[in-house]
């Protein structure tokens, strides 16, 4: 696994610091797109984006593996997570290499927990008692989840492959003429407001626990930002120095699962928790004594993918939400990291190639697809890091770590409540992120106002309803009943249809409809093409020489050379 770039660090950079003349955007970083910082700072940088990704990782199965039918001391968690991490690093590296080219991470995300949550609460899908699933054998125990495991796998492969076509076709610049930010608002913010029971749940197993963690999460990355701790460096020609290094800017959820971990950690052994309370360290211990030590993920490990027509369409509302994201991501990253506006091209191939890896992480069995990371996207911000060559160090990391199944164990034994605190603020998070939209839009206006507060509560109300009565849809078929059941019950799918419907039919003038500032802040229309045959940000690694010399690559939207506009 070669990694390629076409830049290099500048020969005046020191390394130790941050004097490096401003990239051609005017950003304040310290290295560029197409930096290459020498390999034992891009491995250490590198680690800080792992341990930026890593606590939104592990938070996904303890959501994923209950509604699987698994046990909590089923080794089999930490399989899920190890597959997580593993898809995670290969993604990310054929999107940071070929993909869009920019320096993001690609992995699981909690937007397709909601389309997979009311694909598992059809009937068919809903787990037996808990003295049933006891009472099993091993073996039925695993042909329980790994069932629902190939359901999942099925429904996210087939529906990723929308956005491996609206991608690598072109279509998803077509389509974001309807894509407004009246429908990101509710696809997206009721990606949080969905899940708030999970999280209520888990937190309510010690709810001084889950509010320590929320407090010290608060304190870190919030109130402790700017507060950073000495270190010991060593620069050449200068021996070691004591510098200054942002610990909680850098690290808020790391550190807060640390310390909170550690408190439950004295709390078991001192027995002030009582035997088989969810808060001790050791109620899941048999998950990482049962854990083997080195096993590598591959496609097809829980058995063939099934496919059905219900999970199909009822995970394509995940697929929607992620290409939202994704999409709303990519200028934000490359103004941080001193590239250009990311061209048509750079657009199309980065939906194209996460939906390629949505595929892959569907056939590989994670129970989850893949999306921009944002907790990364703000690591960029933070440590003024943004060069490809870093990213693809850490997608190596990542891959290391997947195939070491120990490690993937040892985080499902983090007590719930501190996970139940971790979601209270990620969940918060993700709505916010948004309802961050509606900057762009007139919020005088009764029409906006009408749009987004039906987009937003009708669903709620709908899918609440739904869960409480699954048996209410009965048209003699029973797979429309199940899709209907399930397209229904997906809030996401529900609000964002519904907003993108209202916002296109009800009259309203562009400025009011934010189109305009939304426009400018894509930079859809931007051309990076460079004809003079130097290396462009954006262009391949390898071939572009070939591709200039076919006349036919500028009609291929997903390809450098592509010079068609909007």
């Amino acid at each position: 696994m070669e990694m390629v770039e076409t830049g290099g660090a500048p020969a005046n950079v020191d390394l130790g610091a941050s004097e490096k003349m401003p990239q051609k955007r005017g950003a304040d970083i310290n290295y560029g797109i197409d930096d290459a910082p020498p390999w034992y700072l891009s491995i250490f940088m590198a680690l800080q984006h792992y341990l930026t990704m890593i606590g939104a990782i592990v938070s996904i199965p303890f959501i994923l593996t209950p509604a699987l039918c698994m046990e909590d001391e089923d080794p089999s968690r930490g399989i899920i997570i190890s597959t997580m991490i593993f898809v995670t690093g290969l993604v990310t590296y054929i999107q940071a290499t070929w993909g869009c080219r920019l320096p993001i991470v690609q992995g699981g995300t909690i937007s397709f927990l909601v389309p997979t949550l009311a694909i598992l609460n059809l009937p068919e899908w809903q787990c037996p008692a808990k003295d049933v699933i006891a009472a099993m054998s091993p073996e039925d125990k695993s042909e329980l989840w790994q069932i629902r495991m190939r359901e999942l796998s099925g429904a996210i492969a087939v529906s990723a492959l929308f956005q491996v076509f609206i991608g690598y076709t072109g279509l998803v610049g077509k389509l974001l003429r309807i894509i407004t930010p009246l429908t990101i608002v509710p696809t997206v913010s009721l990606v949080g407001l969905t899940l708030f029971s999970h999280a209520s749940e888990t937190a309510s197993k010690h709810w001084g626990i889950a509010a320590g963690t929320i407090l010290l999460m608060t304190l870190f990355s919030q109130a402790m930002t700017n507060v950073q701790v000495p270190t010991l460096k060593y620069r050449k020609g200068h021996g070691v120095e004591i510098g200054w290094f942002p610990l909680f800017k850098l690290f808020p959820v790391l550190l807060t699962i640390i310390i909170m971990w550690s408190l439950c950690a004295v709390l078991t052994a001192t027995n002030i928790f009582p035997e088989g309370h969810p808060a001790r360290t050791d109620v899941r211990l048999r998950v990482l004594q049962d854990a083997s030590w080195f096993r590598i993920p591959y496609p097809g490990q829980f058995g063939v993918p099934t496919v059905t027509l219900a999970g199909v369409l009822g995970m394509l509302a995940g697929v929607l939400a992620c290409t939202v994201e994704s999409i709303s991501y990519y200028p934000t990253v490359s103004q941080m990291c001193g590239a250009p506006p990311p061209p048509l091209h750079a657009i199309n191939r980065g939906i194209g190639t996460e939906g390629l890896g949505t595929v892959l992480a569907g056939l590989w069995g994670s129970g989850n697809g893949t999306n921009t990371f944002g907790e990364n996207v703000g690591a960029i911000g933070v440590t003024k890091v943004g060069s490809r060559r870093v990213i693809q160090w850490a997608a190596m990391i990542m891959i290391l770590q997947g195939v070491l199944n120990k490690f993937g164990a040892a985080f499902i034994m983090i007590p719930d409540p501190v996970v139940g605190g971790i979601f209270c603020v990620m969940f918060g998070m993700i709505a916010a992120f948004g309802l961050s939209a509606l900057q762009y839009v007139d919020l005088r206006s009764a029409r906006n106002l009408y749009i987004l507060g039906l987009s937003i509560f009708f669903p709620l109300v709908l899918c609440l309803w739904l869960k409480d009565h699954p048996d209410f849809i009965q048209t003699g078929n029973k797979t429309v009943d199940s899709t209907l059941s399930v397209l229904l019950g997906t809030s996401i799918l529900v609000g964002g249809c519904l907003g993108c419907i209202l916002d296109n039919l009800i009259p309203g003038t562009p400025e009011e409809r934010g189109l305009k500032a939304w426009s400018n802040e894509m930079a859809l229309n931007v051309e990076n093409i460079v004809n003079d045959g130097t290396q462009s940000t954006f262009d391949f690694p390898y071939g572009m020489q070939l591709l200039r010399s076919w006349k036919w690559t500028r009609f291929v939207p997903f390809l450098p050379t592509y010079k068609m506009k909007l």
